[in-house]
């Protein structure tokens, strides 16, 4: 990569080793823009809260422990498809592939697509884009483990990242969005986001996405209520967030965590309640919020999807389905696409 390409991207480039570098943006653009979408979707008349702001180091490892729990099948059932990608994956890697995940991972997502890059490449490049810190973490993690892996990480949004792996180099990619995160856009942003995926990537590209599938009520709101409160101290901690990085004085005591099935719309919705009539100071952008009692700040959405529908949308935003595999329960889909050309 040119270092004028790293200039007008405004990113600093920090040497680990030889087989281990980073790139970040500028810090203040990024607490910049933290505060200014901040600012903007709790002045709304329905407050809101991106989803993309719960990962900071707390939430990551929040995130890692819900992973885990017995109502959560996402992962495991994700988990339980990849291993049967190990012979089959193989038959679309025409060449060397360069590995870009889309958020990091030391996980055994992120190791078994590596071990599958392993049996058919000498050498492994491992690019994640994260918008946490803990990529630093999962990073050397694998390389510990990974002899010949070369990581280059990118620690910002999916979207700038993906603007940098544009102007990176010629190589081939398989670019990777594992587990469900791609629900959490609307109908409009996830089209959009798939056609910034498609505009980065080149003929020779390819890109495997995770999409949970619509199923009975009762086990997405499991799910999303697990017994053990760990996803209500997840979407509660984005307020702890607020609190550390804008001066903010909320009292996580008088919120409550909600999620809930619509099945109209396919899509689970997460909500922070307020307890009480409450008065909130966020001292770095300069205001002060008014919430009644019972109040809802929506922090997320993930949708559910049909197979004909994930056909119709990759279809919409410029991709050829190479394949899909589901697990036994039709729970969870893996779609393999490239650009349509």
């Amino acid at each position: 990569m040119s270092k004028t390409i790293q200039k007008n991207l405004n990113y600093k480039k920090y040497l680990v080793d030889s087989k281990l570098q980073y790139f970040k943006p500028n810090s203040a653009a990024l607490e910049k823009s933290f505060a200014d979408e901040i600012s903007f979707s709790l002045n709304q008349h329905s407050k809101f809260i991106s989803p993309k702001f719960f990962y900071d180091k707390k939430g990551s490892e929040l995130f890692e422990k819900i992973c885990e729990l017995p109502e959560y099948y996402p992962t495991r059932t994700e988990i339980n498809i990849l291993k049967k990608l190990k012979g089959e994956l193989p038959l679309y890697l025409d060449g060397s592939f360069r590995l870009v995940e889309l958020g990091s991972g030391s996980s055994v997502k992120t190791r078994l697509i590596l071990d599958i890059l392993n049996q058919v490449q000498d050498k492994i490049e491992y690019f994640p884009i994260d918008i946490s810190e803990i990529l630093t973490e999962s990073s050397a993690l694998l390389q510990r483990d990974y002899n010949d892996l070369h990581i280059t990480g990118i620690i910002d949004t999916y979207e700038c990242g993906l603007e940098f792996l544009k102007n990176y180099d010629d190589k081939k990619n398989l670019i990777i969005f594992l587990g469900s995160s791609f629900g959490n856009f609307t109908s409009d942003e996830g089209k959009e986001f798939l056609e910034k995926i498609n505009s980065t990537m080149k003929d020779d590209d390819l890109f495997l996405i995770g999409l949970d599938l619509v199923k009975n009520k009762i086990i997405l709101e499991n799910a999303y209520n697990d017994s053990q409160g760990i996803t209500a101290k997840f979407n509660l901690n984005v307020l702890s967030r607020i609190n550390d990085e804008l001066d903010a004085d909320f009292n996580l005591n008088n919120f409550t965590h909600c999620a809930i099935y619509n099945e109209n719309d396919q899509r689970i919705e997460m909500y922070l309640k307020s307890l009480v009539n409450q008065s909130v100071i966020i001292s770095k952008v300069n205001i002060s919020l008014t919430l009644k009692k019972n109040e809802l700040i929506h922090t997320e959405h993930s949708h559910k999807y049909k197979l004909s529908q994930i056909r119709e949308l990759m279809h919409q935003t410029g991709f050829d389905i190479k394949n899909t595999w589901l697990d036994e329960n039709n729970h969870f889909a893996l779609t393999l696409v490239s650009k349509n050309t």
